[in-house]
C-alpha cells in the first residue's frame, strides 16, 4: 500500500506591492488553521516518510507546521520547484520517481496544481481544494511507478471549515 497526501498551502499574505509571488509569508489565520488541520492528521494516526514542498514560502511554511505536528524532522523537507510551477505531468514523475521504501509521501503545493493533481487519482473528483486542505489517497501497491495501474481509493479529505470552530477561530 502506498498513500499520498496532498496539501495545499494555508492562506498566505497579499500585502506587499512588488513581492515575488514565490515569496508571500502566510497570514497568522492560515497558520492557525493549518495548525488545527495537521492536529487532526496526528489525531487520525497519519504520519508521512517523506514530504516535499513547493519552494515558495507559503507552501514550505504549510509543510514545516505539518512537519511538526506530525513528527516529521522539518530540515528533512525536501523543496522542489516542480512543486510550485510544473504541469501536474511534471508531479507525476516526481510522485512515480519516488522510492519504495517511502510508503507514505505528503506533497504541498499551490492551486489549481494540487486539485487537479488528486482529481486525477479521484473519481469522482473535488470541485477546488480550499487552503489548508489535505487529500489522502491510498493506492493498492507496493511501488509508486505502479500507481497509475493500481486500485486507488479516497482515505480522506479534510479542510479547515469541517473542523468544529472554536471563537478564537472566528477571527
Amino acid at each position: 500500500m502506498k498513500t499520498l497526501l496532498l496539501v495545499r498551502h494555508a492562506k498566505s499574505a497579499w500585502d506587499t506591492p512588488g513581492q515575488a509571488d514565490d515569496q508571500r509569508p502566510l497570514l497568522p489565520k492560515g497558520v492557525k488553521k493549518t495548525t488545527k488541520v495537521a492536529d487532526y492528521l496526528f489525531k487520525e494516526g497519519v504520519n508521512t516518510d517523506l514530504v516535499i514542498s513547493s519552494q515558495a514560502v507559503r507552501a514550505y511554511e504549510t509543510a514545516k507546521i505539518m512537519a511538526a505536528c506530525l513528527d516529521y524532522p522539518v530540515k528533512n523537507i525536501l523543496k522542489d520547484r516542480r512543486v510550485y510551477d510544473g504541469p501536474y505531468d511534471r508531479l507525476l514523475d516526481l510522485i512515480y520517481g519516488t522510492a519504495n521504501d517511502v510508503n507514505t509521501l505528503m506533497i504541498v503545493g499551490h492551486n489549481p496544481l494540487i486539485t487537479q493533481l488528486a482529481n486525477l487519482f479521484l473519481h469522482p473528483g473535488i470541485d477546488d481544494m480550499p487552503t489548508s486542505a489535505v487529500v489522502c489517497i491510498n493506492f493498492h501497491t507496493g511501488k509508486w511507478e505502479e500507481i497509475p495501474a493500481s486500485k486507488s481509493e479516497l482515505r480522506f479529505y479534510i479542510f479547515p471549515k469541517m473542523l468544529k470552530q472554536t471563537d478564537s477561530d472566528k477571527e
